[in-house]
């Protein structure tokens, strides 16, 4: 599932910011020179399902982790874990209360990134 937040959607901020914002918010991420992905972990105590909430960003300037490089911030998505073939992203019916958990975690980070950035 995509979700639509435009004023959070090609945003660029630094790369410690948005560690240190996406880290403050509960994320945990990964990276490579060029790319950082920054997931959510949502279990469905009804289902003992598992959700991941995705946020990524690609460097326009510098490399990552480097502290001053420029990331973009590019669409976010949810997906769901299907041990062990990984997480399907499309065609699944997502929980209210897990959208709309995403949705908040979307709200938080644009106000933090655009507090911080200004």
């Amino acid at each position: 599932m995509r979700f639509e937040a435009e004023e959070l959607e090609g945003l660029e901020v630094e790369f410690e910011l948005i560690e240190s914002v996406m880290e403050d918010l509960g994320f945990t991420y990964q990276w490579d020179y060029e790319r950082a992905t920054f997931d959510y972990k949502f279990v469905d105590q009804v289902k003992d399902d598992v959700y991941y909430f995705r946020v990524q960003a690609y460097a326009v300037e510098g490399e990552i982790p480097k502290a001053h490089s420029i990331v973009k911030i590019l669409k976010a998505f949810l997906g769901k874990h299907y041990y062990p073939h990984g997480v399907e992203y499309d065609n699944e019916s997502f929980p209210d209360h897990i959208v709309k958990n995403c949705e908040k975690k979307i709200a938080k980070v644009k106000e933090q990134l655009l507090a911080e950035n200004s």
